[in-house]
Formats: C-alpha cells, sequence, structure tokens
C-alpha cells in the first residue's frame, strides 16, 4: 500500500492530475460517468470512472507544489499508473493573456528565488506523444516553456525570464519524477493570472478547466 494515498476504488492506467481537490471533483462530474472517490486520505480528493466514450480514468488532486505532487504521482504510479495529463493553473510572465491554454513544451525547476533569475536546473521534458496530441486537440493553446518556482508567484517580485513564458509551481517536479517512474506525462496549464490584468474569474477559470479536462481525457 502506498504510504500517502489511500485508495478505496481501483486506480486507472490513466489519469488528469490537479492541484485543487475542488477541481478535482468538478472534473469528475464533468469527465466521468457515475465517478467513485478512490481517494480522501489527507485531502487530496480522487475519482476513479469511466469516460462516454468508456474509458477508465481517474482524476487525482496532487496538492500544492512539487514535493506533495511528486509524492502523489510516485504513490500512483505504484498502484499502475502509466499516463497522465497534469492540468493547472499558471501566472504569466511576459505575453500570455489571462484564460489562455498553454501546452507545456519543457519546464525548468527554480529553487529559493526570483522567476527573472537565469540559475535553473537543466530542463525537464514532457511525454512527445501526449504533447502531440493535445496539440492536435487544442490548436488555439499556446506551446511554450513553463518556469516551476518553489514559492508562490508575486508580480512586484517575479519579473519576466528569458527562460520561460508562465510561472507555476509544480509541473518541472512532476515531468522529473514521471521519467524516473517510466510514467508517460504532459502539462496544460491555464494562465489564471498576470500582473496588468489581474486574475481570471472563478467561473471562467471553471469553463477554461473543463475544456482542458476535455481534451486531456481525449488524448489519454
Amino acid at each position: 500500500m502506498p504510504a500517502r494515498l489511500r485508495p478505496t476504488a481501483p486506480i486507472a492506467p490513466e489519469a488528469v492530475l490537479v492541484g485543487d481537490p475542488g477541481r478535482a471533483l468538478m472534473l469528475a462530474q464533468e469527465l466521468l460517468v457515475e465517478p467513485k472517490m478512490s481517494n480522501h486520505a489527507r485531502g487530496l480528493w480522487g475519482y476513479t470512472g469511466t469516460t462516454g466514450s468508456g474509458e477508465e480514468l481517474t482524476i487525482q488532486s496532487t496538492g500544492m507544489g512539487g514535493p506533495s505532487a511528486s509524492v502523489v504521482l510516485a504513490d500512483l504510479a505504484k498502484l499502475g499508473l502509466r499516463r497522465a495529463v497534469r492540468i493547472g493553473t499558471c501566472a504569466s510572465l511576459g505575453e500570455p493573456a489571462v484564460g489562455e491554454l498553454v501546452v507545456v513544451s519543457e519546464a525548468r525547476e527554480r529553487l529559493g528565488a526570483v522567476a527573472s533569475s537565469e540559475d535553473t536546473k537543466a530542463p525537464c521534458l514532457p511525454d512527445p506523444a501526449l504533447t502531440e496530441a493535445l496539440r492536435d486537440r487544442l490548436p488555439e493553446a499556446r506551446v511554450a516553456p513553463v518556469l516551476s518556482l518553489d514559492s508562490l508567484y508575486r508580480p512586484e517580485r517575479d519579473l519576466p525570464s528569458t527562460l520561460a513564458e508562465v510561472a507555476d509551481m509544480q509541473t518541472a517536479a512532476l515531468l522529473a519524477t514521471a521519467t524516473e517512474l517510466g510514467v508517460a506525462i504532459a502539462a496544460l496549464l491555464i494562465v489564471s493570472e498576470r500582473s496588468d490584468s489581474g486574475q481570471l474569474p472563478d467561473k471562467a477559470l471553471e469553463e477554461v478547466a473543463k475544456r482542458a479536462g476535455r481534451a486531456a481525457a481525449a488524448v489519454l
């Protein structure tokens, strides 16, 4: 039995991973037929069921930040996970507009410093087949690199970066862990804030998340 998750139902070989437990519930209701809660340990809500096309799928929350996401992914891999798509939020570091979808081309991790710093680890790469499938499914989405910070993005501190167009808190850790575990993973991010535009309203964020979820379920 994994150390963190305590599944009460089987975990599917494919999963959509989200940080927020509430978003996991919302996507489970959107994507699955009669979803069943498969985990509630540590408040990391997870749901498993079948999609409208009859495919088994798990929707699992990963918590906030890279460490939480990494340990959840490790537990899921022990339970048979083989492919996944992360759906998360990010902050624009320049051009991307609030409400845009970003298919992640690569992720860099920056520990203990601002997003504008060039001192980062080597980039982590998503699974090419899943990434290409997301690009085909969402031709309107931006394809861009992400910089994963170990603290909350603050526009007054984190200036635009030459390394990435958006910033989040867990994609790099997920991609690195997936590579170690042999799990194929891609990432699809929603630009939820920008320094000159404020934050995406909750209702609009929910609608974009549903669109992202439908695309993720279709490529898994």
